[in-house]
């Protein structure tokens, strides 16, 4: 009975440790010597953990669209913080502010959305290594 409680607990503390085994830093996907600014169109808005994903798609000069990713914190982080569903839809004009991925593709982790009315929103998680790693102080 003693060897079977020992094994359950252990696959438990197992079970507990997998997910922070999963999570990334920022350092482990993006490059804080490459910030990226750009203004583009929300397509879409997922709110999923453990990070939400903005969408937006970007007109170059040229008219062509290129879409990219934008990593922001936890959809909970993000709420406690005001930004809800309304505050980001499809369709508005955003400008981003984050940092490229290491790979070079239109990922980026957000840093700030500003939206049309000039409100910017801090998109980061805290503890993350990210450079801006808390909301600015006024």
């Amino acid at each position: 009975m003693r060897t079977k409680l020992i094994v359950t607990g252990g696959l438990f503390l197992l079970a507990c440790a997998i997910p922070a085994w999963a999570h990334h830093a920022f350092a482990a996907e993006f490059d804080s010597k490459r910030p990226v600014h750009f203004t583009g169109t929300l397509s879409r808005m997922e709110w999923i953990n453990p990070h939400a994903w903005m969408h937006v798609d970007v007109k170059a000069a040229d008219g062509s669209v290129t879409e990219w990713m934008v990593e922001a914190g936890t959809p909970n982080t993000l709420f406690r913080r005001g930004i809800t569903k309304d505050s980001l839809q499809k369709g508005t004009t955003v400008v981003i502010d984050g940092y490229q991925s290491k790979d070079g593709s239109n990922r980026a982790n957000g840093r700030d959305v500003t939206l049309p009315d000039g409100r910017k929103l801090f998109l980061g998680s805290s503890g993350t290594g990210a450079p801006y790693d808390a909301p600015p102080t006024k």
